[in-house]
């Protein structure tokens, strides 16, 4: 069966070093592609993403909207470039504050930035909103990487109402990407005055990240163990959620990106 697939990266190749995720994400959206499914993907438009080089270019229809964060605005920019031996576009969410540094999700010395949850809140919103713009209702949501787990939120708590977003499936891949620290000690009150409140919110008073995938859990109707070794606690709640679980699949076995497929259309 033919699907809509929204896919939320955290990072894709060409655009960022190869890791695992940034190249499963960059073979996963193209053999979807070919597999007959319409798909959209969208990933964060770090500052060390060469856009000269990569030929991305500003979308003017999608572009101008501001995004109120903890009681501040930010511009919501929107940028596409193509992979062109794959024939697969990709939509770059950009902000100044948040993705013109030139680093992903770390500093130099390899400490997380202290607002990569206000940029995960910002990448989420922005997506939906820009899929939002597009008129484009996708049958399956398939979230790549921590950053992008702040989707399944919104959209079973804030657009579970919107016409574009009624009927779907949600999908989270779980990566070797846990954070360390945790993130910012208000990221509870961020939430919240987003209009997401449960009585499972308490969860988020220490935001670290088994707490962020204990809450988002609840969200989802699907889970990918995405790497061969993902965080032990994680990998536990997700087992004993009773939830639709993918096992990990070599990306170079013949049968994984079918066993996707066959994954989604089970949902």
């Amino acid at each position: 069966m033919a699907n809509k697939i929204l896919y939320v990266c955290q990072e894709i190749t060409p655009y960022l070093p190869e890791t695992d995720a940034s190249k499963l994400c960059r073979t996963l959206c193209q053999a979807m592609q070919e597999r007959g499914n319409e798909i959209r993907t969208f990933m964060p438009r770090y500052g060390c993403i060469n856009e000269r080089r990569h030929q991305l270019h500003e979308v003017i229809r999608l572009s101008g909207m501001n995004l109120i964060i903890d009681d501040n605005d930010h511009q919501l920019i929107i940028k596409v470039a193509s992979i062109p031996s794959a024939r697969v576009q990709i939509y770059f969410i950009d902000n100044d504050d948040y993705f013109s540094r030139k680093a992903i999700l770390h500093d130099e010395q390899g400490a997380e930035f202290s607002d990569n949850d206000e940029r995960a809140i910002f990448f989420a919103r922005g997506v939906l909103e820009t899929v939002k713009k597009l008129r484009w209702a996708p049958t399956v949501v398939h979230c790549h990487g921590w950053i992008s787990a702040i989707v399944p939120l919104y959209l079973k708590r804030v657009f579970s109402d919107d016409p574009i977003f009624h009927d779907l499936k949600i999908v989270l891949s779980v990566y070797d990407d846990a954070f360390t620290a945790p993130l910012d000690a208000n990221f509870r009150a961020k939430i919240e005055s987003e209009g997401m409140g449960d009585e499972n919110l308490s969860i988020l008073d220490t935001p670290s990240y088994e707490n962020l995938y204990r809450y988002v859990m609840q969200c989802v109707d699907g889970v990918v163990l995405a790497s061969p070794h993902v965080n032990e606690e994680v990998e536990k709640l997700v087992r004993e959620s009773g939830k639709p679980l993918l096992e990990y699949q070599d990306p170079e076995s013949a049968e994984c990106f079918d066993n996707y497929h066959r994954f989604y259309d089970a949902l």
